[in-house]
């Protein structure tokens, strides 16, 4: 395995784990509004995820900043072609974090109740946009024979990529509920084991929809490990539902995030070696060798990259061991 090849299976670990630990903060924040029934207990959902959201954040940071300096070609046609759409996630992401500030700084219902709904906005669209990304991705859009975008915005828009951000919406957002299960204290769970399991039906339709729809607009199918993880995706998720069903939360949480991790390999394996498929020219598609850096730069990027990553990985690891008990509404309405 040379380092491009590395790094680009290094790469879709951090997109991996990105999706597996902010899906579950986005998914808190879209419910938000609707499992807190008091100011108590909308306190006790923010403040289950409050000490992991920043930190979970920081694996989209990695994973972009890894894209840029290991595949700056990638990097530059990507940010360009979907600029539009990245710009709506980073504002998204900005109210999100202002919300979390700002809520607490007045008493009033009604600045409390515009800040919960600006942080259900700011979780609702990435959700959605990160699934229109990914799915445009695998389908390919406009590039040219100079590895530049040649579309709009609403090139990205169509019946199997808006399903895409769907499927990644109600994913998330079941996720969240499962994390709310097992975090949350008194009526919280219930509430949330309730909404999972709507959402867990919903989730299973748009991606067994998702996951048909697929064979017609992409060519995942044609390689037999990205194709066996995508209908294991399916599989973990129903199996997700049966453990929600049967109370069990971690092992409901633990199965949903098996299919959030291998719906994510399904698309980074069956994008290899291309990380930009080119729906003008097969031949035109962005590969791994035309998008990398140098061999220099890779080899320090990676002497880097074993030096701090586990340091990252233990203290991540220890916040959520450190704050592993359940959050209750009691005492939280201030």
């Amino acid at each position: 395995m040379d380092l491009t090849v590395l790094w680009f299976i290094l790469v879709a670990v951090l997109f991996a784990g990105f999706f597996f630990l902010e899906g579950f903060d986005y998914g808190v924040g879209i419910l938000l509004p609707f499992l807190g029934k008091s100011d108590g207990e909308r306190r006790a959902i923010i403040n289950s995820i409050g000490p992991f959201w920043d930190g979970n954040e920081v694996w989209m940071l990695t994973a972009g900043g890894a894209m840029f300096a290991a595949f700056p070609h990638w990097y530059a046609t990507l940010f360009s072609g979907f600029y539009l759409a990245l710009f709506l996630i980073l504002v998204a992401l900005i109210v999100r974090g202002v919300a979390f500030e700002f809520r607490s700084k007045d008493d009033r219902p009604a600045w409390r109740n515009f800040w919960d709904w600006m942080l259900f906005l700011g979780s609702l669209l990435p959700a959605l946009l990160w699934g229109v990304a990914m799915a445009n991705l695998i389908r390919g859009v406009p590039i040219d024979a100079r590895m530049q975008y040649a579309g709009t915005f609403f090139d990205l828009l169509s019946p199997y990529t808006l399903l895409g951000g769907l499927t990644s919406l109600l994913l998330f957002t079941l996720q969240g509920a499962l994390f709310l299960a097992l975090k949350t204290g008194d009526e919280l769970p219930q509430r949330a084991r309730q909404a999972g399991l709507k959402i867990g039906t919903g989730a299973v339709a748009a991606l067994l929809l998702l996951l048909i729809m697929s064979y017609r607009e992409t060519d995942i199918f044609t390689r037999i490990v990205p194709g066996i993880a995508a209908w294991g995706a399916l599989v973990a998720l129903l199996l997700a539902w049966w453990s929600l069903s049967s109370r069990s939360y971690g092992g409901a949480f633990i199965l949903n995030g098996l299919a959030i991790l291998l719906g994510t390999a399904a698309l980074f394996g069956g994008l290899f070696p291309r990380v930009m498929v080119s729906s003008l020219n097969p031949r035109w598609s962005l590969t791994i060798y035309q998008a990398s850096s140098s061999p220099y730069t890779l080899k320090v990027m990676t002497i880097v990259a074993l030096t701090l990553v586990p340091v990252v990985l233990l203290y991540q690891g220890w916040t959520y061991w450190v704050f592993r008990q359940r959050v209750k509404a009691r005492n939280l309405e201030y």
